[in-house]
């Protein structure tokens, strides 16, 4: 176990430690010749061999204190793998056209939000969630909150729309989301089933964005093994589900996050559950300084009770 402290110059006090053993050294060097000088029977009892441990154990506990106050002072910590204030994830759905496909039952958005539950009732007690919808522009859904079922409740809300699709701006407002509340950690989990065609903000400069505000960024590629038709345009031609992993899988990479390819329904499970389980958690120092108080404390009581109570020792 490491240590650290929250106040290291306090430790420069232990320094007076050796002259507290010096000069008591020299106090009982002097009280042992007054004893022989004075030829008192009682005093040279006190001072005899079978005495030292009962005549020097009062300085120990006290010695023993002042080194434990010194170090609790010093604000003593260890590492411990929790947050105190949690993480700030932010999902960030794609609402476009083509999440309305059926080559997921029955939709691709229906079970994207399905899915994402599954991430959102992975998280501790202490995180906040909240949760971003992009189409031709980007929107609230939920605002961060530390309370899960809230969150769900506004994601089974989300509707299809109709729209074509702005990653950039999507991501965007995510950050916007994720710094809205301090926190040590911040990770945003983005799903799109398409290519970057509308919106204000290009993938680029949200990028850019997330990597300034130290944001971790999961993105998640939504297609399938197969090609997917849309629908079909003026002249009768099919229109095709297109999926822009380079873009993606860049975002990822950029901001220190991974990019996941999802081909069905049970992979975009699956891919949830990873995410929720790659969330690191950072070390957080605890403080133990009342530890070491409490044990200071324990000692001059016994000290106490041993100099006034059992052995009566006058020092």
């Amino acid at each position: 176990m490491i240590f650290s402290f929250g106040e290291p110059i306090i430790l420069i006090l232990l320094l007076i430690v050796p002259f507290i053993i010096y000069f008591y050294k020299i106090y009982i060097k002097k009280k042992k010749q007054n004893a022989i000088k004075f030829s008192s029977i009682k005093t040279i009892k006190q001072v005899s061999p079978n005495k030292n441990i009962r005549l020097h154990l009062p300085f120990i506990l006290i010695l023993t204190a002042i080194i434990l106050i010194i170090i609790g002072l010093a604000d003593p910590n260890i590492p411990l793998k929790t947050t105190k204030k949690g993480v700030n994830v932010v999902l960030v759905l794609d609402d476009s056209g083509s999440m309305a496909a059926t080559d997921y039952k029955p939709t691709r958005l229906d079970v994207a939000k399905e899915s994402a539950k599954i991430l959102i009732n992975s998280l501790k007690q202490k995180d906040n969630v909240g949760i971003i919808i992009f189409e031709s522009g980007a929107t609230t859904a939920s605002y961060l909150t530390p309370f899960k079922n809230k969150a769900i409740e506004k994601l089974e809300a989300i509707e299809q729309k109709q729209g074509r699709t702005a990653i950039g701006d999507g991501l965007s407002l995510a950050v916007d989301m994720a710094i809205s509340i301090p926190n040590k950690k911040k990770v945003i989990i983005l799903l799109s089933d398409g290519v970057n065609n509308a919106g204000v903000i290009n993938p680029q400069e949200s990028t850019e964005f997330a990597k300034t505000n130290n944001i971790q960024v999961y993105t998640i590629g939504m297609g399938s093994d197969q090609p997917v038709i849309l629908g079909y345009d003026f002249f009768g031609q099919p229109q095709y589900a297109e999926l822009d992993e380079k873009t993606l899988r860049e975002i990822a990479e950029q901001t220190g996050g991974k990019y996941f390819k999802s081909v069905n329904k049970n992979t975009l499970e699956e891919i949830y559950k990873n995410i929720g389980k790659d969330i690191e958690r950072e070390w957080e120092n605890t403080s133990i300084k009342n530890l070491f108080f409490a044990t200071a404390l324990v000692l001059l009581l016994i000290d106490f009770y041993i100099i006034y109570c059992k052995y009566r020792i006058i020092v």
